[in-house]
C-alpha cells in the first residue's frame, strides 16, 4: 500500500461513515492523519468511529451538509477539537432516482443537487477561510464519471457532479496563491450500501 506522510494533519471526510468515505478515512489514519468524520447517519458514525479509532484519532459530527448552520457548527466543533483543518474530502453524495429526465420528481432532483453540489460548496465556504489563515490546505472533491459523460436516466446526479467538476476548477484557480490545492476525482460505479 502506498503511504504518504500525513502526521500532524487534520482531515475532514464528509460521508465518512461508510463506503468511499470510510475507506478514505482508513487510508488517512494509516498515513498518520487525525480524521473528523462528518455524516448525517449518527448510528453509522458511532460504528465507524469505534472501528477506525484503532488506527488513530477519530472525531465525528452529525451534519446535514445541505444546511449552512449545521456545516458551520461541524466546522467549529472540528476546529475546537483538533485546532485545524488541513484536508477536506467532499465525499458525501446520493444518486437519487433513476428515470428519464422529464419523468423525474422535481423534489428528488433538487435534493440530489443539494447533497451533491450545494453541500460541497457549503463545506468549502466554511473551511477555506481557516485554510487561508493557516497558509495551507488540500481539498478533494469526489465527483463522478457521470459528471463528465452524462449518464442516461440519471440527469440530476450527472448535472450535480458536472457542477462539482466546475466548482473544483473555479475554487482551485481562486486558491492558487494560498498553498491550497483543490482537486477532483471522477470514479465510475462503486458498490456501496446506497
Amino acid at each position: 500500500m502506498n503511504q504518504i506522510d500525513l502526521k500532524g494533519r487534520v482531515a475532514v471526510v464528509t460521508g465518512g461513515a461508510q463506503g468511499i468515505g470510510y475507506a478514505t478515512a482508513q487510508r488517512m489514519l494509516r498515513s498518520g492523519a487525525t480524521v473528523a468524520l462528518w455524516d448525517i447517519d449518527g448510528a453509522r458514525l458511532q460504528a465507524a468511529q469505534a472501528s477506525l479509532s484503532a488506527l488513530g484519532t477519530v472525531s465525528t459530527a452529525e451534519v446535514e451538509l445541505t444546511d449552512e448552520a449545521s456545516v458551520a457548527a461541524a466546522s467549529a466543533a472540528t476546529l475546537k477539537a483538533h485546532g485545524a483543518i488541513h484536508i477536506l474530502v467532499n465525499n458525501a453524495g446520493i444518486t437519487g432516482g433513476n428515470g428519464v429526465t422529464w419523468e423525474l420528481d422535481p423534489a428528488m432532483w433538487r435534493r440530489v443537487v443539494e447533497v451533491n453540489l450545494i453541500a460541497p460548496y457549503l463545506t468549502c465556504r466554511a473551511v477555506v477561510p481557516h485554510m487561508i489563515r493557516q497558509g495551507y490546505g488540500r481539498i478533494v472533491n469526489i465527483a463522478s464519471i457521470a459528471g463528465k459523460e452524462g449518464n442516461p436516466n440519471a440527469s440530476a446526479y450527472s448535472a450535480a457532479k458536472a457542477g462539482v467538476i466546475g466548482l473544483t476548477k473555479s475554487l482551485g484557480k481562486e486558491l492558487a496563491g494560498f498553498d491550497i490545492a483543490v482537486n477532483c476525482i471522477t470514479p465510475a460505479t462503486a458498490q456501496t450500501r446506497i
